[in-house]
This record gives structure tokens, C-alpha cells and sequence, in this order.
């Protein structure tokens, strides 16, 4: 969680928390929680000290200890020991130092601290660089002072006052006294002091562990990178390592024996162990994103199951709802293990929910890149379709931020090796449940395997493209009833599945084993394991050297004042119909015919934040391209719910120009245009009110107007009005029709494909009834809702919701008051939904799930919204569904 919010909440107007982390202090040779902010006003920079509780999530979560300024007075170090430094994953140990005051703290491994740290550095080294430049701090004077009415006294905070005003006397009388030389020299030591500690606290081979931020590349070092990389094969050698896989979905049970089958079942310890979960807590609590008990227990499982001729060091663990990925090296390589990173994305409803989804971890081992994901897939024999979205969903939202935050983010793919383990919940067609317990029994998999769906969507290209699987030599791994190895005996009767999958890409890798372990009997699935043996590039010091070192000779002979050139595809790109939430694609494509390699970048144009409009986006926006070379770049046109308003009313436009810049060359100016197709999502509740006939239907001059009447509150026309959107009805009479006794109704996502032709219904009027799956229309309702403009309940009444969250006869009169088209809306959907939660013991649902996910949608903050308030707006909702204050 964010908890730079909490800080937020504590600052006057005018400061911003530009970033929050969560660190260790050592106070008196005690370790302590504390949680540090770097706030900015105008142009000075402070870290705040606060002490917090658990999970800082208001103001009142936080009280602050300590004031320290970011001035030529500030410094910041990492101090972490050889020892830390060989601990893969270990914390970072950082010292900070204010005049004659120092702290020492640790912050958790990970890119959060990264950034934090390179966002301090940054603050840092713009007073460095500009030492003349006067700061008086006068702004944090007042935190001073309201610790003395609170009884807190901020002593280190008035030493630093003390401090820098006497410095700053010091520093006058020495200015008037000596000559301008001397001061000069004075600053210059300062300067290179600093220079010095940030040089200390740089990333190097040798030191793992260490996080503080990287300079950018120039264009010197992006040559020597490139051709490092070219040449790879000159200074590298292949050692095989082996990699233990193992996947088990746990169906929210405890550990109840030991995993030692299954983590110790190979003759030899492996090098490497990554071993996923899923559905390890089922509860509502762990779906709604807090904390389980589950995430430890399993953790230690593992641990104590580890194969016992070896001594192993824990790398990284990283849980989103149940699915679940640990990381384990043998001691003896952990200090080859680097760029540790680990991301996650969830696949559930609206793409948001993490009950479906994934997980993952990549890291460098010696020379090699590897990424290693465990995801949990959409359920039901029927969903293959969403099994695949979800697959390429996954691929293209999961994303690591690098070491350097202006390099773009490395996508799962763009790895030496990828590892896919986890319940891929694709199943057996075809078959009745009697012939495929017959083909178990007789042991004949192949035969078996030509029905199962992941094979046939893998050998269609649909999925899992230039992945490998192993020959599948054991019986399916779902479903048994639990605490047994018989299969599913409820009412059901599943068709037995191998659910549970491990897959790979990439070269060099031989597949040793291939096993599940029936032995394990805790849950309806069983384990899963693979045995890899990868080979792994090493770097030869010696032959790396003469490399390096041949590589730089070639670059200095280079003639520098060659002027770069690129030769473009196309300079003009036209998206023609783009609609709401269809991603469209052109392929810009750069030939470098100058004499010499050459690094490009989309710039900013004047008075402008960034390089494009929102809905416009090059991959990449930056690069290098070396002599002779063609670099792709997609120029990409998505339109979400943020653009969709200006571009439905017709205020604002496809169209763009690019500035793409050469370092030392010329400016490139790229047109992008296009023409929008108005939608009714992103469109206001009034102005869908207004129209009789299909968005599509109406002139862009109509939608311009009926936008400014909806913007100014103008309700002229409000007696032709229609009561609720028809597109808002026609989706909600569906499901009144369809769907009441749907299982898992608002809860498992619809198709993609299916949402398209839903949305083009809804817009054009054809056909006349909605297309796709009852799960299809639910997620096409949610997301109409989310894209409003003005929430259900509009912005102005959110404030008074929270208020009055408690109290049902106020949250009443606040929905009575309501604008009348809202107020329908509002009751309307309030009324759908009761309708449902009479139907629970068929669709699954109950009034609190249902408020979870709908009370963020009709009641939406218009700034960011804080855990606290969620709940509120979700107790608010809530007795709306129940029509009740219990």
C-alpha cells in the first residue's frame, strides 16, 4: 500500500509527499519501525521522520518524530557490510547525515526502495549543484512549533535550526573576510566530497546488493553495452545449473504434512529452487488484498522441506491474494545472483481483482536473465478463451522496472530464460468423465493428451508460443477429493484435469524430470514438479577484459564529429476509427544510414509535460541504434477511461505530433491523427439522459453541446429526458433476464472480444439484443460505470457520504438529493443488485462482496482514495443492498 497517502494527510498545502518507505531504524542499539518521506515545497526538499503504526493509512497513523533538510548540510550513504552486500535480497543499510547528526536505518530490498532512494539523491544533488542558490527551510518551521503545543519535543529538529543559522553566520563572516578564491575552493570540496560518497554507493559487480540509483547511460556507454551484447559469445561459457520447479495449488488448507515428497524428491540438492502456490487462502479477507496467516505458514513448510544435503539462502517471496512464488539459491551461488525484481498482475474482474492472475521473479544468474512466473488462470472446463486472454494479458501488463528509471521496463519476455509454473486450469474436452478415468487407468496419457485444451490452444499458436512442455507421464493432478487420492466424488464430479502446469522458453535447458507427488494428499490438487538443468552463461574475466577493452580501441577510432542520421518509414500515421478501449498499433521504423551508431529519444515539445498526448504511446520512447541498423517502434493508440470524455465530445482530438530527437543531430516532427468513434463509455449519465438514438447516431455538434450543458449543471432540458442511460438499461435488463442465478456473477471476468461487441451494440444500436456471456455483460456494466466522468454519486456529494457512512437515514437523504438522473441510476442499480442477493445460494454472492465492488465505482473520490475511505463508501452502499442501518 501507498503510505505516502497518511503523510500527505499531515502536510500543509503547497507540500507534496513526492515518495514514502517503510524502513528499520537503529535507536540505541534497537531496531524500530519508522516510516520516512520525502516532502518538497517549491523548490526545497525535507525528509520527514515519522513513527506509525502497522500500516500508516491516515493522519492519525503517523506522528512525526523528526524534520531533517536536504541541503549542501545533508548527505546519504549505503553502508551495508560485505557480508549484507553477499545476502541476495538482503535490506540496504543506509546512513544519513544532517551537520553533526547521523542516522542509520535499513530499507527492504526492492525497487520501491530504489526509487526512493534515487528520488532523495536526486533532491540532493540539485543543491549540489547549484550551492549559491538560498534555502531557508522557513516552511518546516511550523512543525516545530506544533510539537511544542503537543507536548513532542523535536530536538534534533531545533539543532539543525540552530545549526544552520550559525553555519550560515559562519559562512557570511568567512564570505566578507576572504578572498573569492578560497570560497571557491571551499565549495569545491564540498562538492567533491559528495561526489565522492555517491561514487561509493555505486553499482559495481562486486556489490550486489546495493540500490542507490545508476546515472543514465550516454551515449558512449550505450556503444559499449551494444556491442558487449553483440559479442557476448566471445568472453561468455556454458555451466549447466539445475533449476527445481514446483507448483501445488493448495485450495486454501493449511499445511498438514510435511512437503518433503514433494521439494526433497530429487537425488541431488538443486542449485535453485522456485516453488509456487495458488488459492492459498481463500477467505474473503486475503481476496479483498490483507494480509493471511497462510503466507507464513507455507513459507516455513517449504523451508523445513528444502533438500537437506544442501545449505540454502532465501532470495524473495511475493504473494498477491493466493497466488504465492519463492525464491531459494544455494549459499554457495548466491553472490552470482543479481537485479533481483519481483511484479505482479491480476487477472480477476476488470482486470483488477488478484484471485486470478500472476506473479513473478527475475534476476540475473551469473550472465543469464531469468524470469520466472507462477500464475493462476481463469477456472471452468467452458473458459479456454479466457485462460488465453488471461496468458497474454499477464505478458503484457507484467512489467520490472530497471535499475535505471528512465530505461523502459523489461516485459516477461525480453529474458534469456522464462519459467512458467501454476494452475493453468485448462482442462479435458471432449471426453465424458467415465472414458477418462478408463485412459488413466490403462495408463495411456498420450492418448489422453490429445484432448487436453492447453495442448490444442499451444499447437493452434494461441498460447504459450516457443514455450516447451515436458512429456506428461503421470495421471491428472485434478480433482481428488482431499485427504485421499480418489477422485471428485461431490455432486459435481469434476472431469479429472492436468491443471497444474510447468512450462519453459528459452535455450540450452534439457528437462531431467517431469513428476507429480500423489503422496500429498492436503488438497483437491497434487503438487507438481520439474527438474531443469539450464545452461547458464559465465563470464571469462580474462576474455571479458580483451573484449572490453578491443571494443573501446574501436569507439575511439570513431570520428566524433560525424553528425547522426536516420532514415524514417513514414512521418505521417492515420488511426482510422478508433473506439474505447481498443488497442490499435503502427509500426514506425528507424534505418540509422549516418557513419556512426546513434541514440534517439521522443522529446517534449514547448510548454508541454510530456513527449505525447495520453492516449498516444511509442515503445520505445527512447533507444540506440547502431551503424547500419533498423530499430521498430510501435506507435500505439489506446483510449481509456481518462481520454474518452474530451474525445467523445469531440473537445479534444486524434491528433499529435512527435518530436523525435537525435543526440547530436537533428529533430524528426512525426503526425499522428485519427478519427474517434464517440462510445457511451467515458460519456456523462446527463448526456447519455439526452439521447434517444445511439451516440454514433448524433452529430459531433450535439455531443459538444449536450457536454458543456452536462459540465455546467444546466438542466433545461431535463423534462425530455429519458430516467436512466438506455445503454446503462439494456445492459442491466440482460442481466436481470439472464444472469440472477449466474455462479460467480460479477466475479469471473468476460471476454475481451465479447466486450468489443457489446460496446459496439451499445453505441450503434445493432444488434438489437447484446451479444456474449452473462460474465461478458457484468464486466461491460462495471466498466461503463467506471468510465463515467462523474460518478453515480457525483464528486460534490463524496465528502458527505463518508460523513454520514454510519448512519443509513442520512445516507438516504444524501441519494434523495441527488441530481434526478442520478438518483435513478443509483436506485436502479441498487435495486438490480437486491434482486440478486436473493438468488445468493445460486450466483455465490452476498451484500459485502457486492458493495466492495460497486461502492468504488458509484461512489468515486476526486483525489486518491485511502484505504479508511474505502471502507466507508463501502458500509454507505452496503445499506443500500440490505435496506437497513445493521
Amino acid at each position: 500500500m501507498d503510505q505516502s497517502v497518511a503523510i500527505q494527510e499531515s502536510l500543509q498545502s503547497g507540500e507534496n509527499c513526492v515518495i514514502a518507505v517503510q524502513c528499520v531504524f537503529f535507536v540505541d542499539g534497537r531496531a524500530e519501525s519508522r516510516l520516512l518521506g520525502l516532502v518538497q515545497s517549491a523548490k526545497e526538499h525535507a525528509i520527514f521522520i515519522y513513527n506509525h503504526r502497522r500500516m500508516a493509512i491516515t493522519a492519525d497513523d503517523v506522528s512525526l518524530e523528526d524534520v531533517v533538510p536536504v541541503s549542501l548540510h545533508f548527505a546519504v550513504v549505503e553502508v551495508s557490510s560485505p557480508e549484507e552486500l553477499l545476502i541476495v535480497g538482503a535490506d540496504t543499510r543506509v546512513r544519513m547525515t544532517y551537520v553533526n547528526e547521523e542516522w542509520e536505518f535499513k530499507l527492504p530490498f526492492g525497487s520501491h526502495s530504489r526509487l526512493f532512494l534515487s528520488k532523495v539523491h536526486k533532491a540532493w544533488s540539485d543543491v549540489c549543484r547549484s550551492p549559491s542558490q538560498v534555502l531557508n527551510f522557513e516552511w518546516i518551521n511550523k512543525y516545530y512549533k506544533a510539537s511544542r503545543t503537543q507536548g513532542v519535543k523535536l530536538t534534533k529538529f531545533n539543532q539543525h535550526k540552530k545549526t544552520e543559522k550559525s553555519a550560515e553566520k559562519r559562512g557570511t563572516a568567512e564570505k566578507e573576510k576572504a578572498p573569492p578564491k578560497s570560497t571557491v575552493s571551499s565549495t569545491q570540496e564540498s562538492r567533491e566530497e559528495r561526489d565522492d560518497l555517491v561514487r561509493s554507493s555505486s553499482h559495481t559487480a562486486s556489490n550486489k546488493a546495493q540500490i542507490l540509483a545508476m546515472p543514465q547511460f550516454g551515449l558512449r556507454d550505450n556503444l559499449i553495452k551494444c556491442e558487449l551484447l553483440k559479442n557476448e559469445e566471445l568472453y561468455t561459457y556454458l555451466e549447466p545449473f539445475s533449476f527445481f520447479l514446483g507448483t501445488y495449488n493448495v485450495n486454501g488448507q493449511t499445511p498438514k504434512e510435511s512437503l518433503s515428497p514433494w521439494l526433497s524428491s530429487t537425488l541431488d540438492p538443486p542449485d535453485i529452487y522456485c516453488v509456487g502456490f495458488q488459492e492459498l487462502d481463500l477467505s474473503k479477507e486475503a481476496f479483498f488484498f490483507h494480509d493471511t496467516p497462510k503466507e507464513q505458514e507455507w513459507t516455513k513448510a517449504v523451508s523445513e522441506a528444502l533438500h537437506p544435503d544442501a545449505k540454502y539462502a532465501f532470495v524473495k517471496l511475493i504473494r498477491i491474494v493466493g497466488i504465492m512464488l519463492i525464491f531459494y539459491v544455494k549459499k554457495e551461488h548466491a553472490e552470482f545472483i543479481s537485479d533481483v525484481e519481483a511484479e505482479s498482475v491480476g487477472t480477476g474482474i476488470m482486470g483488477r481483482m488478484g484471485n486470478k492472475g500472476a506473479v513473478a521473479i527475475r534476476f540475473r544468474f551469473h550472465n543469464s536473465d531469468i524470469c520466472v512466473v507462477n500464475s493462476h488462470l481463469a477456472a471452468h472446463i467452458e473458459e479456454f478463451e479466457r485462460r488465453n486472454q488471461d496468458f497474454k494479458d499477464i505478458c503484457s501488463r507484467l512489467q520490472f522496472r530497471q535499475l535505471d528509471p528512465s530505461i523502459p521496463p523489461l516485459t516477461i519476455m525480453k529474458h534469456d530464460v522464462v519459467l512458467w509454473i501454476g494452475d493453468l486450469n485448462y482442462r479435458i474436452s471432449e471426453l465424458d468423465v467415465d472414458k477418462v478415468k478408463d485412459l488413466i487407468t490403462r495408463k495411456d496419457f498420450k492418448s489422453l493428451h490429445s484432448y487436453d485444451q492447453l495442448k490444442r490452444q499451444i499447437d493452434e499458436e494461441a498460447v504459450f508460443v516457443g514455450f516447451v512442455e515436458g512429456v506428461i507421464e503421470f495421471q491428472p493432478t485434478y480433482k481428488y477429493d482431499t485427504g485421499s487420492d480418489k477422485w471428485d466424488t461431490s455432486e459435481k464430479c469434476r472431469v479429472p484435469a492436468w491443471c497444474d502446469r510447468i512450462l519453459w522458453r528459452g535455450k540450452n535447458i534439457e528437462q531431467q524430470l517431469y513428476q507429480s507427488h500423489m503422496d500429498l494428499k492436503t488438497s483437491d490438487h497434487k503438487p507438481v514438479s520439474s527438474l531443469l538443468e539450464i545452461g547458464i552463461k559465465r563470464v571469462n574475466s580474462e576474455a571479458y577484459k580483451k573484449t572490453f577493452e578491443e571494443i573501446v580501441r574501436n569507439i575511439d577510432k570513431m570520428e566524433n564529429e560525424c553528425i547522426p542520421s536516420v532514415t524514417l518509414s513514414k512521418r505521417e500515421f492515420h488511426f482510422k476509427d478508433v473506439k474505447f478501449m481498443q488497442h490499435q498499433a503502427e509500426t514506425l521504423s528507424l534505418f540509422n544510414d549516418g557513419q556512426v551508431p546513434c541514440q534517439f529519444e521522443f522529446i517534449q515539445k514547448p510548454n508541454e509535460s510530456t513527449y505525447c498526448k495520453p492516449w498516444l504511446t511509442a515503445n520505445p520512447p527512447k533507444g540506440f541504434i547502431a551503424q547500419g541498423a533498423t530499430v521498430d517502434i510501435d506507435l500505439e493508440v489506446f483510449v481509456n477511461r481518462s481520454t474518452a470524455p474530451g474525445l467523445n465530445s469531440g473537445k479534444e482530438q486524434i491528433e499529435d505530433i512527435l518530436v523525435l530527437h537525435l543526440e547530436r543531430g537533428k529533430d524528426y516532427f512525426i503526425s499522428v491523427t485519427g478519427n474517434y468513434l464517440p462510445s457511451c463509455y467515458g460519456t456523462s449519465i446527463r448526456s447519455l439522459c439526452q439521447l434517444r438514438e445511439p451516440i454514433q447516431d448524433m452529430p459531433q455538434t450535439v455531443l459538444l453541446v449536450l457536454a458543456e450543458l452536462s459540465e455546467n449543471g444546466d438542466a433545461s432540458d431535463d423534462e425530455k429526458a429519458l430516467d436512466i442511460p438506455k445503454e446503462l438499461w439494456m445492459m442491466v435488463d440482460h442481466l436481470f433476464r439472464n444472469a440472477v442465478q449466474q455462479e460467480d456473477i460479477f466475479q469471473q471476468p468476460g471476454l475481451r472480444s465479447e466486450f468489443s461487441n457489446i460496446r459496439d451494440c451499445l453505441d450503434t444500436g445493432m444488434p438489437d439484443s447484446l451479444p456474449g456471456s452473462n460474465h461478458s455483460v457484468a464486466e461491460a456494466l462495471l466498466l461503463f460505470l467506471d468510465a463515467l466522468p462523474e460518478p453515480v454519486v457525483p464528486f460534490s456529494f463524496y465528502q458527505q457520504c463518508l460523513e454520514c457512512s454510519s448512519n443509513f437515514s442520512q445516507c438516504e437523504k444524501i441519494i434523495s438529493v441527488l441530481p434526478q438522473c442520478h438518483k435513478n441510476v443509483f436506485n436502479y442499480l441498487a435495486a438490480f443488485l437486491r434482486e440478486l442477493l436473493k438468488n445468493s445460494a445460486s450466483n455465490r454472492l452476498d451484500a459485502t462482496i457486492l458493495a466492495t465492488i460497486f461502492a468504488s465505482l458509484l461512489l468515486r473520490s476526486p483525489t486518491k482514495q485511502d484505504l479508511s475511505e474505502k471502507r466507508k463508501t463501502q458500509e454507505f452502499f452496503h445499506h443500500f443492498l440490505t435496506l437497513s442501518s445493521s
